[in-house]
């Protein structure tokens, strides 16, 4: 039995309405979208770090929520070199980047390290974090590089074999360093990082990227400003440390 007319058209108007309103909508939320906020952030500054406080976190993160699907892995050669190749890991940063940067490094690759330190202005027991009696700024890093180098000597020397140095955003695969540093001796005065070749004859090490010394090279350096024989002259640290090393 056919619906009356009436009823028809009564019907196919819903569905019209329905329909269009439906479009309207989905019309209405692609026009709203907007563009990401920090996309110029990658043509200013590569390396800047506008964005870090933009947005806090919600809820805690979990690094380790990938580890059952290692747990399967040989890593036998890993746990090996780590009992022969002693690394000490020592972190520039400040009493402002504790929960912020150093604390991520806490929970990642800063677990692979023999030895993790922390060398800040101020003293953090509850971090922790160690005080080195020095002013924050870029015009202090050369004496808080120092001094760091000198703590670690003073306490840690008989810990490790290889003693690096990062900044609290820096990044590093530790196994694969440890790999690295299997075939050589850490009895030899030698280090190793990201050569840059501007100012320095041999070259210097970025301090951003991290570098690594050796238990040889670590005395003959903390033993060189004992005896004055390296001395400050310029504020620009990484290139002021090789600076002196090139000459001891």
């Amino acid at each position: 039995m056919a619906l009356p007319r009436s009823l028809t058209s009564l019907l196919l108007f819903v569905c019209g309405l329905g329909i269009g309103f439906v479009f309207c909508h989905l019309a209405i939320s692609l026009i709203n979208m907007k563009p990401p906020q920090h996309s110029h952030l990658v043509y200013n500054d590569p390396h800047g770090h506008l964005e870090d406080n933009h947005h806090d976190l919600h809820g805690e993160m979990n690094f380790d929520a990938d580890l059952s699907q290692h747990k399967d892995e040989n890593q036998s050669v890993a746990d090996d070199l780590y009992k022969k190749v002693r690394i000490l890991c020592w972190v520039m940063t400040g009493p402002q980047n504790l929960a912020t940067k150093a604390a991520h490094i806490k929970a990642t690759w800063g677990k692979r390290c023999n030895i993790l330190l922390f060398m800040s202005s101020e003293e953090n027991k509850d971090f922790p974090a160690v005080g080195l009696d020095v002013k924050e700024g870029r015009d202090q890093l050369f004496w808080k590089t120092i001094k760091a180098f000198q703590y670690v000597h003073e306490h840690h020397f008989d810990d490790a074999d290889w003693f690096m140095k990062a900044d609290d955003d820096t990044y590093t695969i530790v196994d694969n360093l440890r790999w690295l540093l299997s075939r050589y001796s850490p009895d030899q005065p030698i280090y190793f990082g990201r050569r840059f070749k501007p100012y320095v004859k041999q070259g210097y090490m970025s301090g951003g990227a991290g570098y690594v010394l050796s238990k040889e090279s670590l005395k003959r350096f903390v033993d060189a400003f004992k005896t004055g024989k390296c001395k400050h002259f310029t504020s620009v640290e990484d290139v002021a440390i090789w600076k002196r090393s090139e000459e001891h």
